[in-house]
């Protein structure tokens, strides 16, 4: 069964007034306390242009600059969840001849989901239905192929907390935020089990 936005909402609502501010001024909490949801998340995402550039931007940049890359913008994604009521955890999707792909995750009723930037839309987000985090991650493999048709993606990561980063102000720094890197995500790296030679 799905959970409804609704329903996370309300979950979620009661938590908002024990939230920190995070280093977020009242301003920027709001945009983000706004988006209620992780399929409100989501959606912030989707209306923002896909940065092309190699730049790492803290999520208070995102929110200001209006542009993100995959990379930013799970980070962005776990920030804002973690303002709405959940822990910021992301993990790598990794991939051989290819880029790998960070996403933000969630669990709601035992179940994980994912919210993520990416040019498409197979990429992006997961309803909170899959019972580990294999079957998340599984969840792209058919999607992620490469510009030679190859489906690429190999191995995914732990979770990680990014409240671990808190004393780099990862949230808000004006800075590039380069310290949270896949090396950090690939260290505890699980590799799928499956044939392609089909």
């Amino acid at each position: 069964m799905f959970v409804t936005d609704l329903a996370i909402s309300r979950r979620l609502m009661s938590r908002l007034s024990d939230s920190s501010g995070f280093g977020f001024t009242p301003s920027e909490l709001r945009k983000l306390r706004a988006l209620k949801t992780p399929a409100g998340v989501q959606k912030f995402l989707d209306d923002l242009p896909y940065n092309l550039s190699f730049t790492a931007r803290s999520p208070k940049k995102v929110l200001h600059d209006r542009i993100a890359s995959c990379l930013e913008g799970g980070i962005f994604a776990a920030a804002a969840l973690r303002v709405i009521g959940f822990p910021p955890l992301i993990f790598d999707l990794e991939a051989e001849q290819d880029t790998d792909h960070v996403v933000a995750i969630f669990k709601v009723r035992g179940h994980w989901g994912a919210v993520a930037k990416s040019n498409f839309t197979g990429c992006r987000y997961r309803e909170p239905v899959y019972r580990s985090l294999r079957e998340l991650a599984m969840s792209y493999f058919n999607i992620y192929f490469n510009l030679r048709g190859e489906r690429t993606l190999r191995r995914y990561s732990r979770p990680v907390n990014l409240a671990r980063f808190d004393h780099l102000n990862w949230m808000t720094t004006e800075k590039p935020i380069w310290f949270i890197t896949p090396e950090h995500l690939s260290a505890t790296s699980r590799t799928f089990q499956y044939d392609t030679s089909n």
